[in-house]
């Protein structure tokens, strides 16, 4: 029998074993099969990883850095992880499934981040005040909020945690990083290239292990100033609830029921490729996805013609292949979940028009096709509910009221797509729909310099762009009494 690797978990700058010494599984998708050992952490060692943290932040070389010092270690960071892209982007198919080409382009992507964040280190500045009072001059400084916890998800471990790891750093913040106990290992060989890099010791710390009890004892402990979120929305209520116990600030990445909209100016072959992409790309698993499709009644056949068409041609299989296009869904119950969903779908008698079960060709790992719903309405609960997996609710529309109205009825508010062609159109749709992110003939385009986040459901605050790093920084007001002469009252405010 193979001896399967073991990661401990990276605390105080060392790797260490968890309190309890004990390890848990992580499962290969697209195998079925244990792959690797992952330390299970317990409050014990949420304590010493956030009490490490805590003194990194008021005394280590940490502290004393400059804005400029820092921005040059956080763009150190970007080029190890480009000098290890592929062994990243391998490690991250290995544990989630996704296709090792799709993790080659993110991974070669993620330095960007880490460069744009260090080029903002020395732009983090605050302003003199023109106080209205005599002989006072107030000005404003930007500090760091203290100790950050990141609690990471399991589709996207990487990029989703450089969101919030580049822009904590280059602030000054220390971070203790809890990611998914189902995908920890691409993280923790991320975190092999912070120690590379020369972070002082607990800048940066990862506590592996269940949101139950690591989750839970990061999110409420008193020490923690900061804590940024992506994942489902009963774990954010769970967090919301303890980020109440240490007044924490709090940022939610949550999920999306995403309209991806159609107009009959639009070029039916580009809008039925921008839907395929939104849906299925990265089996459906993705927080942005766009999972419903409003065509409208001029165009509906067309578009419904080069979908199916399309989808039936999509490669499923082993996601190291580079010829894949689609690969497993990272977990056994997120399959069960997809599955669960499509039976919903038929009870209440939405039409499937293709896919709706495991592929047959493949006897093992946790496969599901692309599947596409046509509705008469928008009333069944799967064009309401996220699934996370690839399944398309498509319905017709007829015009913009109808079509803002129906891109709308949803209780999340995270991104949405539009195809067309007129362009005073698409800005009065994209200033109409609730959404955070808008994308206008194209999907799941991202930068560093643009934020994403949404409403609602979809949670609020932003990851990315400028923005994002306001979110961890303090401000602080400095007031200078320029005068020479004594204090008349001390009784009065001046």
């Amino acid at each position: 029998m193979t001896q399967l690797k073991k990661y401990q978990m990276y605390i105080n700058g060392e790797w260490t074993e968890s309190a309890s010494g004990e390890y848990f599984e992580s499962f290969n998708p697209a195998t079925e099969e244990a792959w690797c050992l992952v330390a299970k952490g317990n409050e014990e060692d949420v304590e010493r990883a956030v009490q490490a943290a805590h003194k990194a932040f008021l005394h280590s070389e940490w502290t004393s850095m400059t804005f400029t010092e820092r921005g040059k270690l956080v763009r150190k960071l970007g080029d190890l992880i480009a000098e290890n892209a592929e062994q990243l982007a391998m490690v991250e198919t290995l544990d989630n499934g996704k296709l090792i080409r799709e993790m080659r382009g993110q991974v070669n992507y993620i330095p960007e981040f880490f460069y744009y964040y260090a080029g903002l280190a020395d732009k983090i500045h605050g302003q003199t005040l023109p106080i209205d009072k005599k002989d006072m001059f107030a000005f404003t400084s930007k500090e760091p909020l203290g100790v950050v916890a990141a609690i990471t998800p399991w589709n996207s471990p990487l990029y989703l945690t450089t969101l919030k790891l580049a822009p904590a750093l280059v602030a000054g913040n220390t971070i203790v990083i809890k990611p998914s106990e189902m995908t920890s290992a691409s993280l923790l060989e991320l975190v092999k290239l912070v120690e590379k890099a020369g972070f002082p010791p607990g800048v940066v710390n990862v506590v592996t292990g269940f949101g139950n009890p690591v989750g839970d004892s990061l999110t409420s402990h008193p020490l923690v100033r900061r804590i940024a979120f992506t994942g489902g929305s009963e774990s954010a209520r769970h967090i919301v609830r303890n980020s109440a116990k240490n007044f924490a600030r709090l940022s939610l990445e949550l999920g999306g029921k995403s309209p991806n909209i159609v107009f009959e100016d639009a070029d039916p072959d580009n809008a039925a490729m921008g839907i395929i992409a939104g849906i299925f790309g990265a089996s459906g698993q993705s927080c942005v996805a766009g999972s419903r499709a409003f065509l409208h009644e001029d165009i509906y056949d067309q578009v419904m013609e080069r979908l199916v068409d399309r989808v039936s041609k999509i490669k499923i299989g082993d996601p190291f292949q580079d010829e894949t296009e689609m690969g497993p869904l990272a977990t056994k119950a997120q399959l069960e979940r997809v599955e669960n969903y499509v039976a919903i779908g038929l009870e209440e008698g939405a039409r499937l028009v293709y896919g709706g079960k495991r592929p047959q060709h493949l006897e093992k790992g946790w496969y599901f096709e692309p599947t596409i719903f046509e509705h008469q309405d928008n009333k069944d609960r799967i064009t309401k509910e996220e699934i996370f997996g690839p399944v398309l609710s498509v319905m017709k529309f007829k015009d913009e009221a109808e079509i803002i109205e129906l891109a709308n009825s949803t209780d999340y508010g995270l991104a949405a797509g539009i195809w067309v062609k007129d362009v005073a159109r698409a800005h009065r749709l994209a200033k109409a729909i609730r959404a955070g992110i808008v994308w206008v003939n194209t999907y799941r385009s991202i930068s560093p310099m643009a934020a994403i986040g949404g409403s609602g459901l979809s949670g609020y605050g932003r990851e990315g762009g400028f923005e994002s790093i306001q979110e961890y920084l303090q401000e602080k007001t400095v007031w200078v009494n320029t005068s020479t002469e004594p204090i008349p009252d001390p009784f009065i405010m001046r």
